[in-house]
């Protein structure tokens, strides 16, 4: 029997419940009220719906504004709650499944994932998507065609999550650092592809974090900065991406959100993702990059970028919680 928990003075489970089943035309207040819930306490409100109304209260969101042929704030927001009630090892491998079915495979979706994830978990989502699949999340990376740098990154980080790390080295992070520049900007020509993906392979996201920090100690710069001045190709641009990506989190998202409010991208889905998916990890630390990058607040800049509306409501109040909930 799952603990009861309370959702707010107000707002009782069951009350939520009800108002969700009640809001087959409009999802309204429900939005916010079920943005700022906890993951635990979503949990708690999925478990509670199924025994009220013996239905998954993931399939009343999709199904909700399924009659509708265009594409609307209401059918954005239902969308976007669906993620948010998955837990997130299932969000993480439909997440994949959807990226990997587009005729563009959306690699950022895939490097997200694999960068900003504990082995621990990793192995759950690929768990979670061998079981909603009937498929291997390894494998359907393996057989991307065509062959393409993201492909060779994204296996090397597939290995690293499957090996077991100790704890983090300043010793290793040296030595991979001073690899990396004397096969890198230290020699002319392009990045030598085998010495970093050999170490991508090896090391876990916090020791190559590491590795990187220790690159700008030594050298006086971020590691992907040669990337901008000398011609490294489609693996250099993959290669900034992931950099990126795990040396700087909170940067990397607030630049992907940026990006997605301003319509400078084409990954579609990435505002959603990324505010659901940090939602209880580092929002606080992307607000504070975003602020100081941009001179706007997150919350402020989604209100100017994004009709009014319940998906509108949803961003605001992913934006506005903290990241300390369970």
């Amino acid at each position: 029997m799952a603990t009861k928990i309370t959702i707010s003075p107000i707002l009782s489970s069951e009350n939520v419940c009800k108002e969700i089943h009640d809001s087959w035309g409009s999802l309204n207040h429900l939005v916010p009220s079920l943005a700022s819930l906890s993951g635990l306490q979503r949990k708690q409100i999925r478990e509670e719906y199924m025994t009220m109304y013996g239905e998954d209260l993931l399939l009343h969101l999709r199904n909700t504004h399924r009659n509708q042929t265009e594409v609307s704030a209401e059918i954005c927001a239902a969308a976007a709650l669906s993620m948010l009630i998955l837990n997130p090892n299932e969000r993480d491998a439909i997440v994949s499944r959807e990226a990997l079915e587009q005729s563009d495979i959306n690699y950022k979706a895939l490097i997200e994932i694999f960068v900003g994830r504990k082995s621990s978990h990793v192995a759950l989502i690929q768990q979670a998507y061998q079981t909603r699949f009937r498929r291997l999340l390894d494998q359907d990376i393996i057989t991307i065609e065509p062959p393409n740098p993201y492909k060779k990154i994204l296996m090397a980080l597939a290995a690293s999550h499957k090996a077991h790390h100790a704890d983090v080295s300043q010793h290793i992070a040296k030595c991979d650092a001073r690899r990396l520049y004397q096969t890198g900007e230290g020699r002319s020509g392009a990045v030598d592809e085998s010495v970093v993906l050999e170490i991508l392979s090896k090391r876990s996201i916090s020791q190559l974090k590491q590795t990187f920090s220790c690159y700008k100690l030594i050298y006086g710069h971020n590691y992907t900065k040669s990337f901008k001045t000398d011609n490294h190709g489609e693996f250099g641009e993959a290669l900034k991406t992931v950099v990126k990506c795990i040396y700087n989190p909170p940067k990397y998202y607030a630049k992907t959100l940026y990006a997605s409010l301003k319509g400078k991208t084409t990954d579609k889905g990435a505002l959603a993702r990324v505010m659901v998916s940090r939602a209880e990890v580092d929002m606080d630390e992307i607000q504070r990059v975003f602020r100081k990058k941009y001179g706007i607040e997150l919350k402020d800049a989604i209100c100017e970028n994004i009709p009014s509306g319940d998906y509108r409501d949803f961003l605001v109040a992913l934006a506005t919680k903290t990241t300390n909930l369970a």
